[in-house]
């Protein structure tokens, strides 16, 4: 069947309704309902942990490497990361680090960020892609799954440092959401708290929110497209009006 201009009529039928779109008007109701995504860091941006890393890399730097700052040049990082730039070679030493680790973050409290709870309700009701895009390993995501077992459908995806070879600032953490998710550069939302996880969100090339949780808004402003304290009173809405 066609219209006056011979175009193909696609018929969609609602109960007692008859819609008829010309293709053109599909390929515009397509254009209005391309896929959102966000991507969330999880340390210092879903749960507040960023403290807690800090005390233990830095008695980790200062008894293995007589570093006194360590724990602010490895935020963001993965732990393979972080042993082949300090550790290289010091294989005994790694596996009592991540000895250590283990037993850390079976003992660490994951409490939520203010407000992330209800902001991520609010991207669900409009049909956001959601995914966690952390530095951290399985291992350490089974200590948080054993508190918040809820984590593991509150998201769509969670991809952790086993799935991407490079560590932040390297790109392809995010890359690799918005592969997973079909979405384009224009529609993927970065939310990250680290100077690192900043970098990498902006060279992505998507929208990127700061979380003012581990550093300063001064410090990470400049790094992002917008800063917040946390996600109380943010919303889907909110979101849309962050341009790079």
């Amino acid at each position: 069947m066609k219209n006056l201009f011979g175009s193909r009529i696609i018929q969609t039928f609602v109960p007692g309704i008859v819609m008829i779109l010309t293709d053109l008007g599909k390929r515009m109701f397509m254009e209005t309902m391309e896929t959102i995504s966000v991507l969330f860091d999880f340390d210092g941006v879903v749960v507040d942990t960023e403290t807690q890393y800090s005390i233990f890399w830095h008695k980790i730097g200062v008894n293995y490497l007589g570093m006194e700052e360590l724990e602010n040049r490895v935020k963001g990082q993965t732990l393979t990361y972080i042993y082949d730039t300090f550790f290289s070679g010091m294989t005994k030493e790694q596996a009592e680090i991540t000895g250590l680790l283990n037993s850390f973050e079976e003992k660490m409290t994951f409490d939520f960020i203010p407000g992330v709870l209800d902001f991520i309700s609010d991207l669900h009701r409009h049909s956001v892609k959601t995914a966690v895009v952390t530095s951290s390993n399985e291992i350490k995501m089974a200590a948080v799954y054993r508190v918040h077992p809820e984590i593991k459908t509150l998201f769509d995806r969670i991809l952790t440092a086993e799935m991407f070879v490079a560590s932040k600032p390297a790109t392809d953490c995010f890359l690799l959401g918005m592969e997973i998710f079909g979405t384009t550069l224009e529609n993927t939302y970065v939310f990250e708290d680290s100077f690192n996880g900043l970098k990498a969100g902006m060279a992505s090339g998507a929208n990127v929110i700061g979380l003012a949780t581990t550093n300063s808004y001064m410090d990470i402003a400049p790094l992002c497209h917008h800063v917040l304290e946390d996600f109380q009173g943010f919303t889907y809405d909110k979101m849309l009006q962050v341009h790079k």
